[in-house]
């Protein structure tokens, strides 16, 4: 089930999320989210009218993705970056099919005009599910990224909506 995320899920969301921050360069980010700051994620996406999905099975969450504006400004307000990540063991059901459509309808509503995934070179099956899904390679910038002692090419990804 893909529904909205709540304050009540912020801590199973922080335990998902740090999988990937702790043991991966799937993400550049070192540090491991509180259920706070993800409690407060969730509250800024919904002032700034976007939105923040998880998907559910039993009760049990096994994925989010969330979106906000690209960068700050006026001038930005139509493009869009989000993120996106799955429990280990929910690959390949479908559910981060379901869980970008979720948040790539809903910024289409909001009159978002482009969506925009920042994909780390070490994560090739992130690239690849995003080309599946009509997303086109951009840029690479070259060690945009450094984590776990190395730099990391960044690819930009992008899809008009």
């Amino acid at each position: 089930m893909i529904r909205p995320a709540a304050a009540s899920d912020a801590p199973a969301i922080a335990a998902l999320m740090n999988h990937w921050i702790e043991n991966t360069a799937v993400t550049f980010n070192p540090t491991p989210k509180t259920p706070t700051e993800i409690e407060a994620m969730i509250e800024a996406r919904a002032a700034a009218g976007h939105a923040f999905f998880v998907a559910t099975e039993d009760s049990k969450l096994l994925g989010q993705a969330h979106y906000g504006q690209f960068r700050a400004g006026l001038g930005y307000a139509t493009c869009m970056e989000h993120s996106i990540s799955l429990a280990p063991d929910a690959s390949g059901k479908g559910l981060g099919r379901l869980l970008m459509q979720a948040i790539e309808d809903h910024a289409r509503s909001a009159g978002a005009h482009q969506m925009i995934a920042a994909v780390s070179a070490e994560n090739p099956k992130g690239r690849a599910f995003h080309e599946k899904l009509g997303y086109r390679l951009t840029a690479t910038i070259p060690e945009a990224g450094f984590k776990f002692g190395r730099f990391i090419d960044l690819h930009l990804l992008l899809k008009q909506l």
